[in-house]
């Protein structure tokens, strides 16, 4: 029996509809992500960058995501530009941080959606950083879906999120990437100028799990519906990573899948951070890759890059 995605009974029974309307209501007073600015973005940017226009900065067939969301061909990935997080270690810093891309129209946005699935032949829709954009991204799903669109959408996110917004997505989204970036407010608030990272983090984790659950759907080894938390390990901040796989054991699935990434590069303005200055090392990876052995977290991925030896 061939998946059909959740968003498909929404749209059948006008609730999709509804929900592209609130959405585009907030723009007025904008808290779609927790910076909650409430500045009118159909007059001014937000403090991401991002006002009434969509802006992209680039679609392709993206290889990078975890095995099950790339099949042979790719995940269908749409960069868009600009950020509610300012990491000081973005490899995305020119269009996240620095706002690089072109905007398109809701139309334009909508073919991208086709193309991706009919000429590109991805498995899903990989939306990566898209939360200022949610409006317009629901408005070209309908329309999209009208001229047969049917990919599963996955929000591929730093889980800083509105856990309101996140209440809106369920049955839009079937696929979850969040990020654990941090499990310290302070850290957080060091490294990405964000306040209240954790309690974001935490909220939208939960409210993801509640919505998805273990409720993973595959064919032929491509994800159609689940949750894979992704944890980058930092160099000299091993603890957060530590942290983070025991949160998700303790408070949300010993059996959630798990993506440990050792993949860090010191780039944009983390080349000057005394702590982040550098390459993750061998041993703080597999430091962090035995705590998750330790948890007894058997569902995932770790990676072997070429690290520094001590």
């Amino acid at each position: 029996m061939n998946f059909e995605p959740s968003y498909m009974k929404l749209y059948e029974n006008g609730k999709l509809k509804e929900i592209k309307e609130v959405l585009y209501k907030k723009l007025e007073k904008c808290d779609l992500c927790p910076r909650k600015c409430n500045i009118n973005r159909y007059k001014n940017n937000g403090l991401c960058g991002a006002n009434d226009k969509i802006k992209i900065s680039e679609f392709v067939l993206y290889p990078g995501e975890e095995p099950p969301l790339t099949g042979n061909t790719g995940a269908g990935g749409i960069f868009f530009s600009n950020c509610s997080m300012n990491c000081i270690y973005c490899q995305n810093f020119k269009f996240s941080q620095e706002g690089l891309g072109k905007n398109i129209t809701v139309e334009d946005l909508k073919n991208i959606y086709l193309d991706i699935q009919n000429n590109k032949k991805a498995v899903n829709l990989d939306l990566i950083t898209a939360t200022a954009y949610l409006p317009f991204i629901i408005d070209a799903l309908i329309l999209a879906i009208e001229e047969g669109f049917r990919l599963p959408i996955v929000w591929n996110t730093s889980s800083y999120e509105n856990v309101e917004i996140i209440e809106l997505l369920r049955d839009i989204v079937d696929i979850y990437l969040p990020d654990i970036r941090y499990t310290s407010n302070i850290i957080a608030k060091r490294l990405s100028n964000v306040k209240n990272y954790q309690d974001s983090m935490q909220s939208t984790l939960r409210e993801i799990y509640k919505q998805i659950g273990n409720d993973y759907i595959e064919e032929k080894g491509i994800l159609k519906r689940g949750i894979i938390v992704r944890i980058l390990v930092l160099p000299n901040y091993i603890n957060q990573a530590k942290e983070a796989l025991k949160f998700l054991k303790y408070e949300i699935s010993e059996n959630i899948r798990i993506s440990l990434m050792d993949q860090y590069v010191p780039v944009y303005k983390a080349k000057n951070s005394e702590k982040l200055g550098r390459f993750l090392k061998k041993n703080e990876y597999e430091e962090v890759v035995q705590t998750m052995i330790d948890l007894d977290l058997k569902n995932g991925w770790t990676q072997h890059h070429k690290l520094l030896e001590d």
